[in-house]
């Protein structure tokens, strides 16, 4: 196989949940062991992606999930811990890609060629399995963490602002698993929220 097939696609999930960790994954397709059905994680239902998922990880040439904590993501922002999931999944790859695309318009530093792609998830196969990793991997640590704090309801919304969520967080106060650097979660810890670079 020569080294310009060897182009990964990353994606994240979980920048936007008050409560969790972001995830990120790196994927790098074989193109002679095609899977069927890959697409935006957020175009499958949970049984798709969980079948996906197997299958990405049983037939692609090289792939790898990583994650920013929440301990992390309150230090550094939403943004630069995103980055620092994708570089920590491209980093554990057991095969250097040749080039690397990301979802997004926002690129972390890598020591590849990198390239953001706006809408990736939907356009690029790669980015859609990084996709459907990540997103698998993190709702998986959700289910966990729901097994530790059963009150907040983390199996149902894994840790985004539902109505529901909002509500358990006003009732029972945040958990370690919040995210104390975002607003609501601010607020209900009686800190105002705080205006955030992210570049």
């Amino acid at each position: 196989m020569s080294a310009v097939e060897l182009v990964c696609g990353v994606d994240e999930a979980g920048r936007g949940p008050l409560a969790g960790p972001v995830y990120a994954a790196a994927v790098i397709l074989d193109p002679a062991r095609r899977i069927n059905g890959i697409d935006d994680s957020k175009q499958l239902t949970e049984r798709e992606r969980e079948k996906l998922a197997a299958r990405i990880k049983e037939r692609a040439l090289a792939w790898a999930v990583a994650s920013a904590t929440v301990e992390e993501i309150d230090r550094l922002n939403i943004y630069w811990a995103t980055m620092l999931a994708m570089q920590r999944a491209v980093q554990a790859l057991r095969v250097a890609p040749h080039e690397v695309l990301v979802d997004g318009n926002r690129c972390p530093k890598l020591s590849y060629p990198v390239r953001a792609i706006v809408g990736g998830d939907a356009k690029v196969r790669c980015i859609a399995a990084a996709s459907i990793l990540a997103k698998t991997t993190r709702d998986a640590e959700m289910l966990q963490w729901h097994e530790r704090y059963p009150h907040y309801g983390f199996a149902q919304h894994k840790g985004y602002a539902t109505p529901e969520h909002l509500e358990l967080l006003r009732r029972y106060g945040p958990c370690e698993l919040h995210r104390r650097s975002f607003a609501p979660v601010r607020v209900l810890c009686g800190e105002e929220p705080q205006q955030v670079e992210l570049f």
